[in-house]
């Protein structure tokens, strides 16, 4: 099924519910201060004012709701972004944000906690799921790998020919989506591409770039302000509201 490209809509979960357990420091990753603003503030204004996007559905942990409120508050209001408290894992999360959905003919996931994802990687991935109904940024390994045995010694070399990394956001039909998330064993999916692999439907692999790096440390924050200062910034309608703001007073 091909969708009308000027009249599909897309609705964009944004998952901001992690324990950021390898990230360390005063802030989860996605609040963590990068290049004046939230992590993931970056990554939700690559969404907000497209013409194809309903709705923006930030999630975030029952813990850090009211912390969120109080930081986020304004801008959330601001930016006409939804809220919601996420589960104990991250399918739990998804769902929560999902049940949310309204309008929408497709549903885009992305990790807050990869905010250099560019409006030219959205526009191929968007395009491409308005043909085949299911897609995801990726790239091509290009490292050898290694299996391990459990004294880190390697058991076997592993072929990387067709391999991909798979990124996002990842972005499905809506319908789709939700019999994927009606599935009883979907926390233990490692991403939502694969929940919906499990119905059979083919995901269609758009290749991203390595610099749509996951924040997992402190230290990948260094390399994410250099990738976004050399990458050109959305523009947002009437403005960037957050250009001169502190928000870690």
């Amino acid at each position: 099924m091909v969708y009308d490209g000027a009249m599909s809509k897309f609705a964009v979960i944004i998952v901001a519910a992690g324990k950021s357990t390898r990230f360390g420091g005063a802030y989860k990753k996605p609040f963590a201060p990068l290049a004046g603003r939230a992590v993931w503030l970056h990554s939700a204004e690559r969404f907000m004012n497209r013409d194809d996007v309903a709705r923006v559905i930030v999630v975030v942990s029952e813990e850090d709701r009211e912390e969120f409120n109080r930081k986020f508050g304004a801008n959330v209001a601001i930016l006409g972004l939804s809220v919601c408290n996420g589960g104990a894992e991250r399918a739990d999360s998804v769902a929560a944000g999902l049940a949310l959905v309204e309008d929408a003919d497709f549903v885009a996931i992305h990790d807050a906690a990869r905010p250099c994802v560019t409006d030219k990687e959205i526009d191929r991935l968007f395009a491409k799921v308005k043909e085949t109904g299911a897609g995801l940024l990726a790239t091509p390994v290009a490292s050898t790998l290694k299996r391990a045995t459990g004294e880190q010694t390697v058991e076997e070399t592993v072929p990387r020919q067709g391999l991909w990394a798979a990124q996002t956001p990842q972005a499905f039909r809506r319908d789709w989506l939700e019999a994927a998330y009606q599935q009883p064993e979907r926390s233990q999916a490692t991403d939502d591409a694969q929940l919906v692999e499990q119905l059979g439907h083919p995901v269609s692999l758009v290749e991203g770039s390595s610099l749509n790096l996951k924040i997992t440390t402190r230290a990948d924050l260094k390399l994410a302000e250099q990738i976004i200062k050399a990458t050109p910034p959305p523009k947002p309608k009437g403005g960037n509201p957050f250009a001169d703001d502190d928000l870690w007073r």
